[in-house]
């Protein structure tokens, strides 16, 4: 194997067909089943067509997805971490079958590539969780996914694009595997040192980068992701111009800015390798792997699903085999008797250590708290500081649940009332019936169904709540990962304050406004709350109500307190 790394070197996969074979392909098209794309499957794909993902000419089929799942290679041997599949439902599967083609379509329709069907099979989720992120915890986020929202089949097979994902944002800025080399090659840049990023660049990355230029005498690929990245991260247009803004603090025609339309999964050490093979197919020479890469935290625990120096010492053990020089940085802290940041092991007893995380980052941003200027740059701050109001301008949901009859459809009534009366936010209240008359009059009272149902809820209120208003949802939302869900989902967005009205499922019963109980308890309801399927109660609520002696209005107060105490009221 030759081993001598070029910022232009390397061959790309190039999947896009030319006019004429994109023609027959489209005419083709009117004759095949199709697929809709999720997120996720835009992102991949989209890095399959530039050569990103090079070698794969498509999603994998079995043997090689077998193969990355026990040895982190493909069937030819070709180091390769993560498994690249495109996930199907039973029924979609049922549909499909080896020596047929499919249309692969983004969520409006648009034909972006033709996919030639080697195999289909069914999916072994915990087998594959534990094989590539070492857990089956669902609080990993690609575990959750993994067994949450991926189908239950895998379809495999070489793909033909004929058109990129559409994207309106930034455009100047979403340079292909190729478009990026042609620039460095431009540029005279021999040495390119990739660093990619899901948080604003702050003042200790910077430091990292910087570094980095130094130690491999190399110009910056500075790749923020921009495709799916953790839960709760703060989203790509806010930090695009955190770092336009940083940018300039650079020296002069030194780094180049490139979005990269990757969906993390955040697979630590694998994926850190993961990313080094994708930075190689961008021409870097050298890449940056700092403490915990790709890391997603802790679990419930305290945990952390990954050492901190694992993807590091993974990622080294590969280094010559995918052509690209590793340099690894510890953590950065900041010593104000240096006014500066420097490695933690080069701290002095007598130093004071300061150090801020991406968690506590964007609680303080949440609730308004002043960022220290040691830690970010002033117009990071800035741009920061208009995505991120104050709390009291920030818009929040107010989630109840609880039993039907338990009150909390009355207690919604009273704070939209309230919450109108101050009129400092637009109100929009989601109550369950409302709901289901407007948003989800197809759906029944299965466990399926009823997910649906209060996903849709979480979505519509995420929407109110990103806007900056206030949602007040009353649906009974009985199990507990679907409140989680919903909680992500708003979480990202603004205040989620979640409300168990815990009156008793007897009281409940007696009260029966509409009688829905007695016919549960006659048979004539299948899969009723609290009789015959089961109410997952809140493990720790922010505000927890039994109705049994309190008036709704005095209910209500309790939701108003909390949300004073929050900061989401003045």
């Amino acid at each position: 194997m030759n081993h001598l790394i070029t910022p232009h070197g390397g061959s790309l996969v190039n999947l896009l067909v030319d006019e004429e074979r994109r023609n027959v392909l489209r005419d083709l098209s009117l004759h095949l089943r199709s697929i809709t794309l999720s997120e996720r499957q835009l992102c991949d794909l989209e890095l399959l067509m530039n050569g990103a993902f090079s070698p794969l000419r498509g999603f994998m089929t079995r043997p090689d997805y077998e193969s990355v799942l026990d040895r982190m290679r493909l069937q030819d041997g070709a180091v390769w971490p993560m498994p690249i599949c495109l996930d199907v439902t039973k029924v979609e599967a049922g549909r499909l079958e080896a020596g047929q083609s499919v249309a692969l379509r983004d969520p409006e329709g648009f034909m972006l590539a033709v996919m030639h069907v080697e195999e289909v099979w069914l999916i072994d989720k915990k087998r594959e969780a534990q094989a590539v992120y070492g857990t089956t915890d669902i609080t990993h986020p690609a575990v959750d996914y993994l067994f949450h929202h991926t189908g239950s089949h895998y379809v495999g097979g070489r793909v033909e694009g004929l058109q990129m994902p559409l994207h309106f944002d930034f455009k100047q800025l979403r340079l292909t595997p190729l478009e990026v080399r042609a620039t460095c090659a431009k540029l005279g840049w021999r040495r390119v040192v990739g660093f990619q990023t899901r948080n604003p660049l702050h003042r200790s990355q910077f430091e990292v980068t910087v570094r980095a230029m130094r130690q491999a005498r190399a110009n910056l690929l500075l790749q923020p992701v921009v495709g799916r990245t953790k839960p709760g991260d703060i989203d790509y247009y806010t930090r695009v111009r955190c770092y336009q803004a940083v940018s300039r603090h650079y020296p002069p025609n030194t780094m180049l800015l490139s979005l990269l339309p990757l969906a993390m999964r955040m697979g630590g050490p694998r994926e850190a390798l993961w990313h080094a093979i994708i930075r190689k197919n961008y021409g870097c020479t050298h890449f940056i792997v700092g403490r915990d890469h790709a890391g997603p935290g802790a679990n419930l625990e305290g945990n952390p699903f990954y050492q901190p120096y694992e993807a590091q010492e993974l990622v080294k053990q590969f280094k010559d085999e995918i052509n690209i020089e590793i340099i690894p940085f510890e953590e950065m802290v900041y010593v104000p008797e240096k006014a500066q940041f420097i490695p933690r092991s080069e701290v002095d007893n007598d130093e004071t250590v300061k150090t801020i995380s991406g968690t506590v980052l964007r609680k303080l941003l949440r609730s308004g708290l002043e960022i220290p200027p040691w830690f970010t740059f002033p117009e990071v701050i800035a741009e920061l500081r208009k995505a991120y109001p104050p709390r009291h301008k920030q818009g929040f949901t107010v989630f109840f649940t609880g039993f039907s009859g338990s009150g909390k459809s009355t207690i919604a009534r009273v704070l939209l009332s309230q919450f109108l009366e101050i009129g400092d936010r637009p109100v929009t209240l989601l109550d369950g019936d409302i709901v289901r008359t407007h948003l989800s009059s197809e759906l029944g009272f299965s466990k399926e169904h009823r997910d649906i149902n209060v996903r849709r809820i979480g979505f519509v209120a995420s929407e109110i709540t990103k806007n900056r208003g206030i949602a007040i949802c009353a649906p009974i939302a009985p199990y507990s990962l679907t409140r989680r869900q919903v909680r992500q989902m708003i979480e990202q967005y603004g205040g989620f304050i979640e409300v168990h009205v815990a009156t008793p499922l007897e009281v409940c019963e007696q009260r029966d406004p509409k009688g829905i109980y007695a016919k549960a308890r006659a048979g004539l309801i299948k899969g009723f709350t609290g009789i015959d399927d089961p109410y997952e109660v809140p493990e720790n609520p922010d505000v927890r109500i039994d109705t049994t002696e309190l008036t709704p209005e005095e209910a209500a107060q309790e939701v108003l307190l909390e949300l004073q105490r929050q900061g989401y009221l003045k």
